[in-house]
């Protein structure tokens, strides 16, 4: 089965921003969509962004042009690069891909 491996958490003032990237372990990755989803404590996990096989882009109310993800099929790997950060941002991000979830990183925004 496919996994998932996150990176580029971490800690933030205000303003910033963070990039995180999604690597797929099998190459079965360009053949659907790409989601992004985060998560707060006591919260229902909301879809953050999607980017399809073809690189089409769907966001979720919040981000308000401030995300943007992408998608690299060679490398096997989603980027979710998100600018202008604010403290309610501050979750844990995941990655999937169908019923595959990354394992998450925490993203504070603070300051």
């Amino acid at each position: 089965q496919m996994t998932l491996a996150q990176s580029g958490g971490g800690s933030v003032q205000p303003g910033g921003s963070l990039r995180l990237s999604c690597v797929a372990s099998s190459i079965i990755f360009r053949y659907d969509t790409m989601e992004w989803y985060r998560q707060t404590p006591g919260n229902q996990r909301e879809m953050v962004a999607k980017v399809g096989t073809a690189g089409s882009t769907k966001y979720g109310d919040f981000v308000q042009g401030r995300f943007t993800v992408s998608r690299d099929n060679a490398k096997q790997t989603t980027y979710l690069q998100m600018n202008n950060l604010r403290p309610e941002d501050t979750a844990t991000y995941y990655c999937k891909y169908r019923h595959i979830w990354g394992p998450g990183t925490q993203d504070t925004v603070s300051g």
